[in-house]
């Protein structure tokens, strides 16, 4: 990892520090992608064999996944793992089902009722990564919100294993959701698949998931073509930790790399006042990655990557505001006094015992969250992301005769006569 010191960084070199990988081959990641987008869209199951003969290596006969295979998924799966996915699922229901929404009715004026109605999307598609690393647990972070908000149905997406399965972990966590149709499907073809249709795969009306880069645009290509809506911008991770000279160094090194070993395109930020526990951290960094099994992803990860010492903790949070990171680990000592300070994060993790391992696995929160800075104006998953929020108003004799006149103010106020004629003719059959 780069050390830098902040005080130090001029304009531009601070806006260097806190780019992310993926800017630097966007263009040619859009040109790609919009070539995928327009073959699946013109030639549907037969460019998504193509696509995934060419990028998986398997020729499909049938991309949904079938009967046969989710039994095979069923008996596949150890207890052990099925147990911690049972009870990751019901912690994710207690958090998600606290905070749903519900609808609500208010009396603006006498006579005049206005309320909210929710409603779940019909048709949600969800892609679950398996790239380098299959996902269980995010087919239940996509799964149980899915299922809480009612939606009718439910679409997954996975890559296919080198065997031209779809890995049994995955099949089992959707099935607990409630997912009955899953395909073998993966990168930017699951997204084109989903967004138009196929024979094969039914056209969503909203996507959800995170991904690469590749992912991650076609998911807002297909939005900004209007095919289809998406949750957010979620692409490759990362995780930027505050910590003080009191934090841990071994857990503070392990919280970055297991973000790094997502991929060569993640990155991690670490942010301290303290010289010595950024040393403290190069050194748990450098036992610790020799230890894992992903650490060439890991290291490539950290090529790319900041060591950032700043004069004071505010400074830390003020650039952390900035950059709006996916995760944000406060390795404080007392990280609950600082929490007002965060304007712009995906998920905060407070504290030494808290790693960002938990909120991805079985805290109860999401783990799909925005990524690239995106955390500026997107919020992770929710119950409501997979449901519409629609109003409703009625206005009786005595509501229009209420209200009225304030609509024929603005109405002619904005040059708008047939607003004006709607409300005045209302006007005078209700006098």
């Amino acid at each position: 990892m780069n050390r830098l010191i902040w005080k130090d960084l001029d304009r531009d070199a601070r806006a260097a520090a806190l780019r992310r990988p993926v800017q630097e081959v966007a263009q040619r990641t859009r040109d790609a992608v919009a070539l995928l987008l327009n073959d699946v869209a013109a030639r549907g199951d037969d460019a998504l064999r193509e696509l995934t003969a060419r990028f998986d290596g398997v020729v499909l006969d049938a991309l949904e996944v079938d009967a046969a295979e989710f039994s095979a998924a069923e008996a596949a799966v150890a207890p052990a793992l099925k147990q911690a996915m049972r009870d990751a699922a019901g912690r994710i229901e207690a958090f998600h089902r606290a905070g749903m929404a519900q609808p609500y009715a208010v009396e603006t004026a006498p006579g005049v009722v206005c309320e909210r109605m929710i409603r779940p999307i019909p048709r949600v598609g969800l892609y679950v990564p398996a790239g380098s690393a299959p996902l269980p647990s995010t087919a239940l972070m996509l799964g149980v919100p899915a299922r809480l908000a009612g939606c009718r149905e439910v679409v997954l997406c996975t890559p296919p294993r080198a065997d031209g399965s779809a890995d049994p972990a995955v099949l089992v966590a959707a099935q607990m959701t409630g997912v009955a149709r899953v395909f073998k499907l993966g990168g930017a073809q699951a997204i084109a698949a989903m967004a138009y249709g196929s024979d094969s795969v039914p056209r969503c009306d909203k996507l959800f998931g995170p991904g690469n880069s590749y992912v991650t645009e076609a998911k807002q290509q297909v939005a900004q073509g209007g095919r289809v809506a998406i949750d957010m911008p979620a692409g490759p991770s990362e995780v930027l930790v505050i910590a003080d000279d009191g934090a841990d160094a071994a857990f503070v090194a392990a919280d970055l790399l297991s973000q790094a070993e997502h991929g060569p395109d993640s990155q991690v930020l670490l942010l301290s006042d303290s010289a010595d526990l950024l040393t403290r951290v190069e050194q748990a960094l450098s036992e610790q990655l020799r230890q894992l099994s992903r650490s060439e992803i890991a290291a490539q990860a950290l090529e790319k990557s900041r060591l950032i010492q700043v004069a004071a903790l505010d400074d830390a949070f003020a650039i952390s505001n900035t950059y709006a990171p996916e995760h944000l680990i406060l390795a404080l000592r007392e990280p609950r006094n600082w929490l007002e300070k965060v304007e712009a994060a995906g998920s905060v993790f407070l504290g030494d015992y808290t790693p960002e391992a938990l909120g991805d696995y079985c805290s109860g929160t999401n783990h799909v969250l925005p990524t690239a800075g995106a955390a500026r104006a997107y919020s992770g998953v929710s119950v409501a992301s997979f449901q519409n929020f629609v109003s409703v108003q009625a206005a009786s004799r005595a509501g229009i005769a209420a209200i009225g006149e304030c609509a024929l103010t603005l109405a002619r106020a904005e040059g708008l006569d047939a607003h004006a004629n709607a409300v005045a003719l209302r006007l005078e059959a209700a006098a």
